[in-house]
């Protein structure tokens, strides 16, 4: 009913951009006429209690209206979240960006250029002082998409790479699985179906439950999960990953626009309300190392002990009442220890975590990028949807990032118990989307008559979250040897003059001939370090064929037979007097790279010639368990 529709809360759209908006539009309608027959009640539902909840409260937004921005203000500021704020202004230098500009890829390139080009022009229009034309930075202008001679040079060797792959899927068929390539960016995959070799159709999806397998092949090097990288690394992923989305969308036909950020109003309270930030620092204080809010992980628990089998759970909404009075009990007596969890009923349990949800000043997905999350759903490929959730999640803030995992986590293992709960993948998407996708502080951008549509796209990113989180939760290859890259780089420090282009060109082509050289090597003898397990070295003697799950039980073996001197044992799982490798990891520690989490599938003697300057240390895996 439009009663149900008109609701405080607020859901972004993010606008096509012609002329690919027919195809785009009709690969949507047929994705959606698809699901008519999966119900749409539990979200409307949803909308209304959420509806009810404020009005009762008489809430206000708790973020500034988004302001629309000027023209060339979103380039500044993209430019700015890209890392390359050097490049704005009277004074622009390219000096300190070299090292970033140097490693992007054709697609990634042209993206950057087209921002710098339209900031460039609104500076001139508005009649400030000269800046430089785009060309200073990025060469000359051969076409309507520049060309930098450097960027070409660079890139000709990984796009040939990209162009013999096969990415399309012309039918998809849910009972089998598909191959989801990491090794290549994805703009780049994309650029190749373009040019119309390899075209592929929109799929229906015929229930709640068809979805496509993905698998990721394991290359020599392996698997990288968000995690696996030190946080050094992790910090100039997101970077990387929005350069990399700008240039997808760019490919795709969409036109990527960001909310500014907007100010947050400050909250007396300590739970309900509070930045993730801000709760985190807090939640440190007690227990150091916390990555996801205490009372979160609280509610978690609460509902796996006793809520995954209740029927309707998270669809059935709890009392109103009792959920308020619950909240300010929280807001009392969390910290101290003086909550009882078990006097909690689980629907009410599941109703304040969505309120905790629904009431963090911010959305969880963040104001800047809800609407590119909510215009995945216009995407017509699955994969490419895929791609841009992959790249968002990389984006997002680490708070936003582990809080959404925790979330998805449980909303799996709430499904995975359907047969008794009665709450399949696509009834809890639908229950969880307005919580996600709705904030009481956005504006409203909702085409009249398109309220369906967005519902039930919103939903299916919902879905696309829980069912694939593992694949979205990887850090793609490309990007981890852009870090490479750019660690190598910063390393050396280069001081570039007239000739630094040229000077780069030569290192990176004597780099690869140095590498080609290495990669003749058929093997080579390491020393692989357990200083906090050992005061001895492990010498390992690598072949083409040595995994690190071989170094790993090589390592237990020489634990337990040859006596060695343990510094320390605590923690080290025995069985039958031996020790169980399963709880041993082996990093990859300095050289292009700050630490590096090893997939026990890695080939060890392919990733020496990536990175012979690094040491090889074998440490516990570290775990974090839930402390309540």
């Amino acid at each position: 009913s439009p009663s149900t529709r008109n609701c405080p809360c607020k859901m972004s759209q993010l606008p096509l951009k012609s002329p690919l908006a027919s195809p785009v539009s009709e690969g949507t309608n047929s994705r959606v006429e698809s699901l008519d027959n999966l119900s749409m009640d539990s979200f409307w539902l949803e909308v209304e209690n959420i509806k009810q909840s404020a009005e009762a409260e008489q809430e206000e937004c708790s973020l500034a209206d988004v302001k629309t921005q000027e023209e060339g203000e979103a380039e500044a500021e993209w430019l700015q979240d890209a890392g390359l704020s050097d490049l704005l202004g009277d004074r622009a230098s390219e000096n300190d960006n070299i090292v970033l500009l140097s490693t992007l890829t054709k697609t990634q390139a042209a993206a950057v250029q087209r921002r710098l080009d339209t900031y460039s022009r609104s500076r001139r229009r508005k009649n400030k002082h000269p800046v430089r034309d785009v060309r200073d930075i990025f060469g000359v202008v051969s076409s309507e998409v520049y060309s930098p001679f450097w960027f070409s040079e660079i890139q000709d060797n990984f796009s040939s790479v990209a162009e013999t792959q096969d990415y399309s899927c012309p039918v998809r068929n849910p009972g089998k699985e598909e191959v989801f390539n990491m090794d290549v960016a994805y703009s780049e995959q994309a650029a190749v179906l373009l040019k119309g070799l390899f075209l592929s159709e929109s799929r229906k999806l015929k229930d709640g439950n068809a979805l496509t397998k993905f698998k990721i092949p394991k290359g020599r090097l392996g698997v990288t999960r968000i995690g696996d990288l030190s946080a050094q690394d992790m910090k100039k992923i997101p970077t990387l990953a929005l350069i990399e989305l700008t240039a997808l969308c760019d490919i795709l036909g969409f036109e990527l626009k960001r909310n500014k950020a907007p100010k947050l109003k400050t909250t007396e309270k300590r739970l309900f309300g509070v930045p993730l930030h801000t709760l985190l620092e807090n939640d440190q204080k007690l227990l150091p190392n916390t990555k996801v809010p205490l009372l979160l992980q609280a509610l978690l628990s609460c509902l796996e002990k006793r809520g995954l089998e209740t029927e309707g759970i998270l669809r059935v909404s709890g009392s109103q009442t009792r959920i308020k009075s619950l909240e300010q009990k929280l807001e009392r007596d969390f910290y101290t220890g003086l909550f009882h969890w078990d006097e909690v009923h689980q629907n009410d349990v599941s109703g304040l975590l969505k309120r905790f949800i629904r009431e963090l000043p911010a959305p969880l997905l963040t104001a800047e990028y809800l609407p590119a999350f909510a215009a995945v759903q216009n995407i017509p490929d699955l994969k490419q949807r895929l791609q841009a959730l992959n790249l968002l999640i990389l984006i997002l803030p680490e708070p936003n990032r582990n809080t959404l995992k925790a979330l998805l986590e449980f909303l799996s293992k709430v499904v995975a118990r359907e047969n008794n709960n009665k709450m399949n993948l696509w009834n809890v998407s639908t229950v969880m989307a307005p919580n996600l996708f709705m904030h009481k502080g956005l504006p409203n951008k909702i085409p009249e008559g398109k309220e369906k549509q967005l519902a039930e796209g919103a939903a299916d990113v919902v879905r696309m979250m829980i069912h694939y989180q593992d694949l979205l939760w990887t850090v793609s290859s490309f990007l981890v040897a852009q870090v490479r890259k750019l660690n190598e780089s910063n390393s050396k420090r280069y001081q570039f003059c007239d000739k630094r282009i040229k000077n780069l060109l030569r290192k990176i082509h004597a780099d690869k001939d140095k590498v080609e050289k290495n990669q003749a090597e058929p093997s080579k003898i390491v020393k692989v370090h357990a200083s906090l397990l050992l005061k001895d070295s492990l010498e390992v003697h690598l072949n083409n064929a040595t995994r690190v799950a071989d170094v790993l039980r090589q390592f237990q073996k020489n634990l337990c037979q040859n006596g060695w001197n343990i510094v320390n044992t605590v923690n080290l799982l025995k069985c039958n007097n031996s020790t169980e490798c399963t709880n041993l990891l082996l990093y990859e520690v300095g050289g292009n790279i700050g630490e590096h989490c090893l997939d026990p599938d890695t080939y060890l003697l392919d990733l020496y010639h990536i990175n012979p300057h690094a040491e090889w240390i074998i440490k516990q895996n570290p775990s974090y368990p839930r402390m309540f």
